[in-house]
C-alpha cells in the first residue's frame, strides 16, 4: 500500500511544480512586465548618457563621478529626482526580472551549445540590471552615496586579495570584464546588435540607428577592456587603491597622453550608447 503512494505522490509533487513554474512564466510573458521591461532599456540608457555627460566634463576639467553611482546622484539631484529613482528603480527591476526568466524558461529548442551561451548571457544581463535597481534603491530610499564609491571598490578588492585563492578571482574577474569590452567593441563593428532589433523601414532612421549602436557599443567596449585591466592589474601589483571601477578607470584614461581627448571621446560615445537604448526601449524584439 505504502510503496503504491510513493509514486503517486511523487508524480502530484512533479505535477504542482510544473504547473508553478508554467504560472511563473506566463507571470513573466505579461505585457505589464514586457513594457516595463522596455523601459528598464531606457533608464539604463539615462545612466549611460549621464556617465557620458560626466566624463566629458572631466575631460573640460571639471568634477564629477563616472560611473553608475554617479549618475544616479545626477538623476536624483533633478526637480523630478525621488520620482526618476523610483521608476527607474521598477523599470530596471523588471528588466532583471525578464532577463532571469529568459535564462529559466527561453532557449529551449536550441542546440545545447548555443542554449547554455544564451542562457548564461541572459542571467548575466540579469545581474547587470539587478545591480542598476538594487543603487538606485539605495538612492531612492536615501541610502546611496558616492563619496565612497572609490574607497568601497578598494577596500572590496582588498578583501578578496586576502582571501584564499582571491588574487586568482580577481584576476578571472578582471580578465571577464576586459573580454566583455572586447565583445562589446566587436558587436558594435560587426552591426550584430541589429538582430535584436525590429529595424525602421525608413533608411534615415536606420542609418540613424545603426550609427548610434556602432559608436555606443564601441564605447562601452573600450570602458569595460579598460576597467577589466586595471582590476588584473591592481591585483597582480598588490595595489588595490588602483582598482577603482569605472570611475577610476575613465581618470586613469584622462590621465595618459592625449587622454583628454580620448576621455571626451569616450564620453561622446557612452552618450550615443544612451541613446540607442532608449531607441532600444521602443525597437528591441521581446518576444519569446
Amino acid at each position: 500500500m505504502c510503496a503504491s503512494l510513493a509514486p503517486a505522490k511523487g508524480t502530484v509533487i512533479k505535477r504542482e511544480l510544473r504547473q508553478a513554474a508554467d504560472a511563473a512564466e506566463d507571470v513573466t510573458n505579461s505585457r505589464v512586465l514586457e513594457l516595463l521591461a522596455r523601459a528598464g532599456f531606457a533608464a539604463s540608457g539615462i545612466l549611460h548618457f549621464l556617465i557620458g555627460a560626466i566624463a566629458i566634463r572631466l575631460a573640460m576639467g571639471g568634477t564629477g563621478n563616472a560611473d553608475f553611482s554617479g549618475a544616479v546622484a545626477e538623476l536624483a539631484g533633478q526637480p523630478a529626482g525621488p520620482f526618476l529613482l523610483w521608476a527607474s528603480f521598477a523599470a530596471c527591476a523588471a528588466l532583471a526580472v525578464w532577463q532571469a526568466s529568459d535564462a529559466i524558461f527561453d532557449y529551449t529548442r536550441l542546440p545545447t551549445k548555443k542554449k547554455v551561451g544564451e542562457k548564461a548571457k541572459a542571467a548575466a544581463q540579469a545581474l547587470v540590471f539587478a545591480g542598476f535597481a538594487l543603487t538606485l534603491l539605495a538612492f531612492a530610499m536615501g541610502t546611496g552615496s558616492v563619496n565612497d564609491n572609490r574607497q568601497k571598490a578598494s577596500d572590496l578588492t582588498l578583501t578578496v586579495m586576502k582571501a584564499p585563492g582571491g588574487v586568482a578571482l580577481l584576476v578571472l574577474v578582471g580578465t571577464a570584464i576586459a573580454i566583455t569590452g572586447a565583445v562589446y567593441a566587436i558587436r558594435g563593428v560587426r552591426k550584430s546588435f541589429e538582430k535584436h532589433l525590429v529595424m525602421p523601414s525608413s533608411p534615415p532612421a536606420r542609418t540613424a540607428v545603426t550609427v548610434l549602436g556602432v559608436a555606443g557599443y564601441v564605447a562601452k567596449g573600450a570602458v569595460l577592456l579598460l576597467t577589466g585591466l586595471l582590476i588584473v592589474i591592481a591585483t597582480l601589483r598588490a595595489h588595490p587603491e588602483d582598482s577603482t571601477g569605472l570611475d577610476g578607470g575613465l581618470k586613469a584614461l584622462r590621465d595618459q597622453p592625449f587622454g583628454v581627448y580620448l576621455l571626451a571621446a569616450v564620453g561622446a560615445g557612452l552618450i550615443c550608447y544612451g541613446v540607442y537604448m532608449a531607441v532600444r526601449a521602443k525597437l528591441a524584439k521581446m518576444s519569446r
